[in-house]
């Protein structure tokens, strides 16, 4: 086997698998909700069908529709990003990880990013002639 097919095989059966967990978790919040299949999938514009399609884990089924399901019900979506940030960057994805809850490390890796940002930002905007000193805090 190529290492191109090696890889194929290994981002589809990634994807697999974040769908499935996609779909249970999608499942079990609408559930919890108390909203019918019919219901969510009228809010969304999608046939009922094709959510029972997205919350079995069809292999077929989208991502995005994945992400608009969650963002519905208001579920976390780390479980979808963070197994195609590991792939992206030819790392293994401990697929524990896509089983708890995500809410934390989501906001740790959105704030480390915000913070670089304004780092970088204030770097930029810093005129060359101001003193370092100034923005340190006391």
């Amino acid at each position: 086997m190529s290492v191109t097919n090696k890889s194929l095989d290994e981002k589809d059966a990634l994807l697999a698998f974040v769908k499935e967990v996609s779909g249970r978790r999608i499942e079990r919040a609408r559930r919890q909700a108390h909203i019918t299949q019919e219901r969510l999938a009228r809010r969304l514009r999608m046939g009922a069908r094709w959510l029972r399609e997205i919350e079995g884990g069809n292999p077929a089924s989208r991502l995005d529709d994945h992400l608009l399901c969650a963002h519905e019900l208001g579920l976390s979506t780390g479980h979808i990003a963070l197994p195609l940030l590991f792939f992206g960057h030819d790392m293994a994805f401990p697929r524990q990880l896509a089983h708890g809850d995500l809410v934390a490390l989501e906001r740790q890796c959105i704030d480390l990013i915000a913070e670089r940002n304004i780092r970088e930002l204030t770097d930029q905007l810093t005129p060359k002639w101001w003193p370092a000193s100034a923005f340190k805090a006391a």
